[in-house]
């Protein structure tokens, strides 16, 4: 038991200093640093907003305006971020793994953490605000909508595992990871309430786990006011699903990183 919470506490100090490391080289030293992994999602979101409120005015189809694009684009931002991040993660860290310690999957976590974090550290820092000034209603409850973004990382992270270890093993599927992330865009339910679709679309798209993951976001930001649908089970199964898919082929992967 003692070697294992020492391999435990061992992988928390790896997992926790290329965290740091992340933040160094991609922010440096110097101006705001880590800000601008929150100011990033935070400027497109904001701008967003803005946008989605002059062509739609306060609602859209009895939902707030405000609260529906900035519960819908933090998700996008998480979506497109991880996944982008991790895609070339072996080639761009790899020098790294000369480090006894480091393993290929802890280079995968710290930079998931690192989006994870400065996304709903951006969610917040939108949130705040908008708050203060009325342009959105206090968060119905708290646990939902955390636990909805625990479930959507873990979700978003085992489809990363998937991409990355695919590319890696086929630099051409590279080509496609972009064109295939918009075609699917449909199913994450970033831009309608599922409550808004005839139920025939309703039943179909209910079984995307983005989608649910989405609406019980917005569960938790909205509360009874607005009909949701989403079962957390579902999403859990299709997160623990992806992340074993993902978990095999990074270890495949791993196995033709070249060193740099």
């Amino acid at each position: 038991m003692r070697s294992y919470f020492n391999s435990i506490t061992l992988k928390g100090r790896v997992i926790n200093a290329l965290f740091i490391r992340e933040l160094m080289a991609r922010f440096g030293h110097s101006n705001v640093g880590f800000l601008w992994q929150v100011l990033e999602p935070l400027v497109l979101t904001l701008g967003v907003v803005a946008s989605w409120s002059l062509i739609y005015g306060e609602r859209n189809h009895g939902v707030r305006v405000v609260p529906l694009v900035l519960t819908g684009y933090t998700f996008l931002t998480l979506w497109r971020h991880m996944t982008s991040r991790l895609t070339n993660s072996f080639r761009q860290a790899s020098g790294l793994l000369f480090h006894r310690v480091v393993k290929p999957i802890d280079i995968l976590v710290a930079r998931g953490l690192l989006e994870s974090v400065g996304t709903l550290m951006a969610f917040f820092a939108a949130y705040i605000p908008l708050a203060l000034l009325g342009l959105v209603a206090p968060v119905s409850d708290y646990l939902v909508l955390l636990g909805a973004w625990t479930l959507m990382c873990f979700l978003t992270f085992g489809v990363a595992l998937i991409i990355t270890g695919m590319t890696h093993l086929s630099v051409t599927l590279e080509r496609f990871v972009q064109p295939v992330m918009y075609l699917i865009l449909p199913l994450t339910g970033v831009f309608y309430m599922v409550y808004w679709l005839p139920p025939a679309a309703r039943q179909v798209v209910q079984i995307s786990p983005l989608v649910q993951a989405c609406e019980m976001y917005r569960a938790g930001m909205f509360g009874q006011a607005i009909p949701t649908f989403w079962n957390p089970w579902q999403i859990l199964l299709w997160g623990i699903a992806l992340n074993a898919l993902g978990w095999v082929l990074v270890q495949k992967a791993q196995k033709h990183i070249e060193m740099e």
